[in-house]
This record gives structure tokens, C-alpha cells and sequence, in this order.
């Protein structure tokens, strides 16, 4: 083993075992924090050049796939429900794949598949492309303004400090309907807060790759803490949900559909939500329904008040 390459095993080791520690002893934040930083580390080795790398494409591909174990554990933390949570104790079977990835050769304990880096498209950039015509609902979309470079799924916020009279809103993405949704690669959802001119109003958040798809759904069941509280919001603003999938044949990540809430829906309890057609409007001035059938994305609100 070379000197990088066992310094890299004794880095990517400690933030592990420091991230599991977090777990363990209940600090979630600071465990989803340890989990994405690593992801983010492990990902970028497993895209790196044959020639630019410590390990084999073998070894990468192992690689990847404990990055995406870490993104699916940061899930369950910041998710409410326990239905689908990758456990702690599965985790942990991971470090010594990690520890001797440069010998490990038995198949890996989960079914779950590489989420590399991607580039995603800024606005515009797709129409230079040589255009491709999807199904109805629709073809290459265009990403948020602030998508370039690229981001990794995953950037979850924590929920603000609670203030005297104020409410604070938790959005459960619970699923979302596309007829097509078992030929979505690696689908994520892009959660912003717009005011009537499209201008950002919170931090932008990516969820994790979903959980799994089923029949006509897309399945995340992830918690999104809105980085505001509801009294400071401009009228007008509106929550908006991007719906992002891998284009294998382009070879980047695009916008399949998306979807808005305005604040007079702002109320606790389950709630469902009309899709419509890329790109996204975030001035809502032209929106086109995506499909005329009965799919839609079934969110669940907590709203948090002193």
C-alpha cells in the first residue's frame, strides 16, 4: 500500500468512526454533518481518473457504494419516520470494508447502487444540447440558478432555534407520482423558498437519492426543515419542489418536473400537490400541468410553535 493511499484509509477511518460516535451518543446534527462531509470525500475518489487514483475500478465502485450507505444514513437521522431507516448498526458493518477496501473481494452486504458527482445544468445550457423529445412529460430540463456547479443530493439543513411566537415548518416528502417513476435514475428533489420574482428566500436544500421506487411512485419519506420562520416570509412566496433524475444518454442531471406550495396551504397535515412542466416558473406566470392523470406529490406538514 502506498503512503497516499494509507493516509487516505486513516482519514476516511476517523471521520467514520467520528460520525458513528455522533450517532451513538444521539448528537444527530453533527452525524449528518460527519456522514455528508465523508460522502462527499468517498464520491470524489470513486470519479477520479484511473491514473489520478490510489485504487482500482473494483475498489471504486465499493467505494461509492459506502458513500451512498453514508447519504442513506443521513437520511434516516433527519427523517421522523422509521419505516425504510438505514440503521446504525448497519453502518457500522461498513468500517472494515472500509478500513481494507485494498482487500476486500466478498460482494457488498447492501443492495444499493453508486451515486457519483455529477455536473447539473444551469439554465439555458441544455437548449445547446442536441435535443432529445421525452415521453408527455416533458424532455431535458433546466436546473435552479444556483445548481451549477454541480451539487451533491443530500444538503439537508437542521431546524432553526425556535423563537416566542414564532412557527417554524417541517415538510414531509413522503412520495411523489410519475408514470414512469421505475425508469428514474437516482432521483433527488431540490426544496427552495421563492418570493414572487423568483429570488431565494432560504438556503437551497437537496434531499438524498430516494429511498425507493414502487409501482408508479417515487419514494423518499425525508423531513425538509424551511430555513424561515413562516411570520418572516414575504407575501406571496411559495415553497418549490424540483423534481431531478440522472439522463444517462446526456449524461447529466435534469429536471424532470416540479411543484409549489403557496402559504395559504401552509397548514399541518398530509397535503398532495399538482406537477407541472419544466423548466421551472419560479414566478408562476406560465404553468403547464405535467400530466392529465391523477399523480402528484403528497408532502406532510408539522408546523412548530412556542
Amino acid at each position: 500500500m502506498s503512503e497516499a493511499a494509507r493516509s487516505l484509509l486513516q482519514r476516511w477511518g476517523a471521520s467514520f468512526r467520528k460520525g458513528t460516535d455522533f450517532d451513538s451518543w444521539g448528537q444527530l446534527v453533527e452525524a449528518i454533518d460527519e456522514y455528508q462531509i465523508l460522502a462527499r470525500h468517498l464520491q470524489k475518489e470513486a470519479q477520479s481518473q484511473h491514473n489520478n487514483s490510489e485504487f482500482t475500478e473494483d475498489q471504486k465502485k465499493t467505494i461509492a457504494k459506502i458513500a451512498t450507505c453514508l447519504e442513506l444514513r443521513s437520511a434516516a437521522l433527519q427523517s421522523t419516520h422509521s419505516q425504510d431507516e438505514f440503521k446504525l448498526e448497519d453502518l457500522k458493518k461498513l468500517e472494515p470494508i472500509l478500513k481494507n477496501i485494498l482487500t476486500y473481494n466478498k460482494e457488498f452486504p447492501f443492495d444499493v447502487q453508486p451515486v457519483p458527482l455529477r455536473k447539473i445544468l444551469a439554465p439555458g445550457e441544455e437548449e445547446h444540447l442536441e435535443f432529445e423529445e421525452d415521453d408527455e412529460e416533458g424532455g431535458a430540463g433546466a436546473g435552479s440558478p444556483d445548481s451549477f456547479p454541480a451539487r451533491v443530493p443530500g444538503t439537508l439543513l437542521p431546524r432553526l432555534p425556535s423563537e416566542p411566537g414564532m412557527t417554524l415548518l417541517t415538510i414531509n416528502i413522503e412520495k411523489i407520482g410519475l408514470k414512469d417513476a421505475g425508469q428514474c435514475i437516482d432521483p433527488y428533489i431540490t426544496v427552495s423558498v421563492k418570493d414572487l420574482n423568483g429570488i431565494d428566500l432560504t438556503p437551497v436544500q437537496d434531499t438524498p437519492v430516494a429511498l425507493r421506487k414502487e409501482d408508479t411512485y417515487v419514494h423518499f419519506n425525508v423531513d425538509i426543515e424551511i430555513q424561515k420562520h413562516i411570520e418572516r416570509l414575504t407575501k406571496g412566496a411559495a415553497i418549490f419542489f424540483e423534481f431531478k433524475h440522472y439522463k444517462p444518454k446526456k449524461r447529466f442531471t435534469s429536471t424532470k418536473c416540479f411543484a409549489f406550495m403557496e402559504m395559504d396551504e401552509i397548514k399541518p397535515g398530509a397535503i398532495v400537490i399538482e406537477l407541472y412542466k419544466k423548466p421551472t416558473d419560479f414566478k408562476r406566470k406560465k404553468l403547464q400541468l405535467l400530466t392529465k392523470k391523477p399523480l402528484y406529490l403528497h408532502l406532510h406538514q408539522t408546523l412548530h410553535k412556542e
